[in-house]
């Protein structure tokens, strides 16, 4: 049976939101959800990423792309969806710097410089679903919360570095790839990454 869709937005202060859908709650992460950040990402990456990156590569990518960015928790961008139960369903966020992909241990220089919404498209970061809560719409409404909250901030073009995983999802979405790049991982490995970029059209 489908599950229905119910989002509530709810805003407190400047920068938190909480969003429902069908017992699911995505809050503003924080320093205390690293460790289950990590966690989660490892899951989500050794098991649904496994059609499209060997072991060796996920390993290599989970060491240094895949590593969470703490720059993302301070700037108050990243969140977390927290099912009923208490476990971390889903991560994913957005920022207003220019790296457009990876985390603390990247091979590649990180580029923190701040962006400015009226040239620049906001970035769409590091979303991922536990196994256990994949295809149930979660990655659509972390996307959705990411945008709408780049929105807010007067972005009008998003821009990201999609794993070959998840292109099929933003096509759907709006997004159009404009480029694919090998991204070094270690170890003499890459991956590849889709860079997809959307314009945002108010209704």
């Amino acid at each position: 049976m489908r599950r229905e869709r119910v989002r509530c937005l709810e805003r407190v202060g400047a920068e938190f939101y909480t969003w429902l859908m069908a017992g699911f709650q995505l809050r503003v992460a924080t320093g205390e959800d690293v460790a289950g950040i990590r966690a989660l990402i490892r899951a989500s990456v050794l098991e649904l990423q496994a059609g499209d990156y060997s072991a060796a590569q996920r390993e290599g990518a989970l060491a240094t792309v895949f590593t969470v960015d703490s720059q993302l928790i301070a700037d108050g961008t990243y969140f977390v969806a927290v099912a009923e139960g208490g476990e971390l369903a889903g991560c994913g966020g957005w920022s207003y710097r220019k790296t457009l992909y990876g985390g603390d241990h990247q091979v590649e220089k990180i580029a923190p410089e701040r962006l400015d919404p009226k040239v620049d498209a906001a970035k769409v970061r590091a979303i991922f679903v536990h196994p256990q809560f994949a295809r149930q719409g979660l990655g659509s409404l972390i996307l959705e919360a990411a945008e709408s909250a780049a929105v807010e901030q007067g972005f009008t073009r998003f821009e990201m570095g999609s794993t070959l995983t998840g292109v099929a999802l933003y096509m759907l979405k709006g997004y159009r790839e404009v480029a694919r790049i090998e991204v070094p991982v270690g170890g003499g490995e890459t991956i590849g990454v889709v860079r997809m970029v959307k314009e945002h059209h108010p209704r």
